[in-house]
């Protein structure tokens, strides 16, 4: 007989939930496929001897046990004192880290490497998976269909992956983009892709401030939220007309450009963040005002990174790109170095960290993701590991970046009663890395092991698979 525990009732009310049970997905209901990748797979087990870091901001707590039962976290607490139910199966980590599954809050599967934009309907979403990324926010597609259509293959089984909240096409112009002529057609845009299965949608750099209130006016009245990398409309003024989320941290705000033109993106845009004063009345008010309003801001320092003078690339990144992927992205890496808009980057880029962390430290809500496009040399997963480093260059602790990256991105997407944090009754979405990144940061590329509904997939065999594939499929 099962013990009462209070947190097996927090389980049993949640396997009720009509939510739940869409979205549990056992080992059983998994193709041949995906199994190939699995290597927990009992419907009962528990980590033992883990150190738990569990999103929150809470100190680490050390010789833990985390106990998972059909998919969800059961118990949470010290080894000493955690009964494991009979016949569950014990994996013993010592030595071991548990963090949350990582939400990629800016996480495309089209890639924008030297080749120009491909979708990667079989890389990306095991390399995501792979990284320690459970769920994903796409947040603009190139191709919706093909990502709506990838996320019900992940939904059903059949493709191994994280979970997929898609975001409808870009609003803006230009020919990779929906230009909406006027506010009528922005709206129906917006209730069109709502009905396809968007949960959110995204304004891009060159949209009309009336455009962009229209769809975001839309948005809302279909249930659904809204983001955007505005640059014709300032930060300031998409607050003002009820947007959810501001994308890039401010390396793409028009909000500090001299006499800016209304609904234009300014040439001069990125050389205004050049002497920015984040201590200063003016950034300070637009912070505060995001904050006030309760608009996110969506953190993406790894693919600004690689557009920035004098920054690493990773060895792991270029052995995972096609071999000719990787020829054409070492050419342009070269030449972007050489030319002034790289050399821009490197003056913004110091005030672009302390933007981010003066945004939280006035109570703002944070989120992460790689956003794979740029020169092509942040990719799926391998980026959003980054993205754990340079938060903490950026000044945040280990901790504040664990949260950033994961509580938080649950709260924006809406399921932080679900997910994001390691508690019990939540479903069990956790990241089992080698080593300790709260004490050594670096470790965060040490993933052995994925949960995602409580299967566990082997990280080793996910990215073997897709080895020197990324940016060709």
């Amino acid at each position: 007989m099962p013990k009462f525990t209070p947190a097996l009732c927090l389980v049993l009310l949640a396997s009720l939930t009509p939510t739940r049970a869409a979205s549990a997905q056992s080992a059983a209901s998994l193709s041949a496929e995906v199994l190939e990748f699995v290597s927990v797979s009992e419907p009962s087990f528990a980590l033992s001897g883990v150190r738990v870091v569990d999103g929150t901001g809470a100190s680490p707590l050390d010789h833990q046990t985390i106990v998972v039962a059909d998919g969800l976290i059961t118990e949470v607490g010290p080894r000493a004192e955690v009964e494991v139910p009979d016949g569950a199966r014990v994996v013993d980590l010592a030595n071991h880290t548990v963090i949350p599954g990582i939400i990629g809050m800016h996480n495309h599967t089209d890639y924008a490497g030297a080749r120009g934009r491909l979708t990667l309907g079989f890389s990306a979403p095991r390399m995501y998976l792979a990284s320690g990324v459970t769920a994903t926010r796409t947040t603009g597609s190139m191709s919706p269909y093909i990502e709506l259509n990838l996320k019900h293959s992940i939904d059903a089984g059949e493709t191994p992956g994280p979970r997929m909240y898609i975001t409808g096409p870009r609003l803006s112009e230009g020919l990779a983009n929906y230009s909406p002529t006027g506010e009528e057609q922005a709206r129906r845009i917006v209730r069109y892709w709502a009905e396809e299965g968007a949960s959110w949608i995204k304004a891009h750099s060159r949209i009309t401030r009336a455009n962009l209130a229209a769809a975001i006016d839309e948005a809302h009245r279909q249930g659904i939220k809204f983001t955007g990398h505005v640059c014709s409309v300032t930060y300031s003024e998409a607050i003002d007309m009820g947007i959810d989320n501001l994308e890039h941290g401010v390396f793409v705000s028009s909000d500090f450009v001299a006499d800016k033109e209304p609904d234009v993106c300014p040439p001069d845009q990125r050389e205004s963040l050049v002497d920015l004063d984040v201590e200063g009345p003016e950034v300070q008010a637009l912070i505060q005002k995001a904050v006030d309003n309760g608009v996110a801001i969506t953190s993406t320092l790894a693919v600004v990174e690689q557009l920035t003078p004098d920054r690493p690339v990773e060895d792991r990144v270029l052995e995972m790109m096609s071999p000719e992927v990787r020829e054409a992205f070492l050419e342009r890496h070269r030449m972007l170095q050489e030319s002034s808009a790289f050399s821009v980057m490197g003056l913004v880029w110091n005030n672009a960290l302390a933007f981010e962390k003066a945004f939280v430290d006035a109570g703002g809500l944070l989120v992460a993701g790689v956003d794979p496009t740029g020169n092509g040399g942040a990719i799926p997963g391998f980026g959003d590991q980054r993205n754990f480093e340079l938060l903490i260059e950026a000044g945040f602790t280990p901790l504040q970046a664990v949260e950033i990256m994961t509580a938080n991105g649950a709260k924006v997407l809406g399921e932080f009663e679900r997910v994001g944090s390691i508690t019990a009754g939540k479903w069990a979405d956790m990241v089992v890395i080698s080593g300790d990144p709260v004490s050594r940061p670096a470790e965060i590329r040490n993933v052995e092991i994925v949960f995602k509904d409580g299967v566990g997939y082997d990280a080793a065999k996910l990215l073997e698979s897709v080895r020197e594939s990324v940016g060709a499929r």
